[in-house]
C-alpha cells in the first residue's frame, strides 16, 4: 500500500469521536490481525469483559486505523537484506483466488508484499516496482521458483530501472524453503477468515498482518525500554522522544503502544474493567 509521503494525523485527529478509548480500539485491532481469531471470536472476548461490540465495528476500526499505522511504520523501518527471497501464495476473495507476492531476505524479515488478481508478467513487475519503493534500493541477488513470467519480469526490469542492473536471478528450490515457510505466517491468520469479501478490504487486512508480523520481529530502527519516555537503538545508544538523535526519529505514541503491547500481556482487573 502506498503509504510514503501522505500527511499523518495527530492522535487527537486520530480518535476523536470515537465512542470507545483509543486504548481498546488499537487492543481488538492488534488482537484481530495477530491472532488465530474471528471477528466473532473477539466480539465474544470483550462482551466477557464488559464491552458490547458489533461484528462490524471491528471490522471498521481494522479498516479505519490499518493505513493510519502503516503511514506512522514506515518512517521507523530498517531495510531488508539484499538477497531476496520472492514467492506468491493465494488467498480467497469473494469466491475467487487472488495472489499474495511477498519477498523476505536472507534472515526472514520482509521485503515487501503486494496482493493481485492475477499471476503474471505485469503483477511481478509492479511487485518489484513497490520493493523497490520500499527499501530503497536493488536486491544483489533474487531467488525465485520455477514461476517463468516472474522470472521474465526480472530479466525486464533493468530496462525500467538501472538499479536493477547489478541484481542477480536465481532459481533454487532450498533457497526457497524461507518464503514458503514465511506463508504460513499469513496462511495462519487468514483462514479463520474463511476468505474475504472485498478486494480493498483483503488487501487492507493483510498489510494490517504483515505490520503486526514486522513489529513482532522488531524489524524497526528502535525496541522500546522498560521506560515509556526513552527509545533504546540497536546500537546501544539512547534517545528521548522529545530529544531524538541525529538518525533516528520519535516514536509515534501510537506505534509506541502496538510495539509494547505485543511484549507485555495486557492484564485485566476485574470482569468489567479494563486495565492498561
Amino acid at each position: 500500500m502506498g503509504v510514503i509521503g501522505l500527511e499523518i494525523k495527530s492522535v487527537k485527529e486520530l480518535f476523536s469521536g470515537r465512542h470507545f478509548d483509543r486504548e481498546i480500539i488499537i487492543l481488538c485491532v492488534r488482537w484481530y490481525l495477530r491472532y488465530k481469531l474471528s471477528l466473532r471470536d473477539l466480539a465474544e472476548m470483550m462482551a466477557e469483559r464488559g464491552l458490547q461490540l458489533p461484528l462490524t465495528t471491528i471490522m471498521r476500526w481494522v479498516q479505519r486505523y490499518v493505513p493510519e499505522f502503516e503511514k506512522r511504520w514506515v518512517r521507523y523501518m530498517r531495510r531488508s537484506g539484499r538477497s531476496w527471497r520472492v514467492d506468491e501464495t493465494y488467498l480467497n476473495v469473494r469466491g475467487r483466488w487472488v495472489y499474495l507476492y511477498r519477498g523476505v531476505d536472507r534472515d526472514g524479515n520482509t521485503v515487501d508484499f503486494r496482493l493481485s488478481p492475477k499471476r503474471d508478467g505485469a503483477a511481478a513487475k509492479a511487485f518489484f516496482r513497490k520493493a523497490l519503493r520500499t527499501q530503497g534500493r536493488a536486491p544483489v541477488s533474487i531467488t525465485l521458483d520455477g514461476h517463468a513470467a516472474s522470472h521474465r519480469a526480472v530479466r525486464e526490469m533493468p530496462t525500467e530501472n538501472n538499479a536493477w542492473k547489478k541484481s542477480k536471478l536465481r532459481s533454487s528450490k532450498y533457497l526457497n524453503n524461507l518464503i514458503e515457510q514465511d506463508h504460513r505466517g499469513i496462511k495462519f491468520r487468514t483462514r479463520p477468515m474463511l476468505g474475504f469479501k472485498n478486494y480493498d478490504c483483503a488487501a487492507t487486512t493483510i498489510a494490517g498482518i504483515e505490520l503486526l508480523r514486522r513489529i513482532a520481529r522488531t524489524n524497526s530502527r528502535f525496541v522500546p525500554c522498560a521506560s515509556k519516555t526513552r527509545l533504546r537503538l540497536p546500537s546501544g545508544m539512547q534517545c528521548s522522544p522529545h530529544e531524538p538523535g541525529p538518525a533516528e526519529r520519535p516514536c509515534h505514541p501510537c506505534l509506541q503502544y502496538l510495539h509494547q503491547s505485543l511484549h507485555t500481556p495486557f492484564s485485566f482487573s476485574g470482569y468489567n474493567s479494563f486495565e492498561f
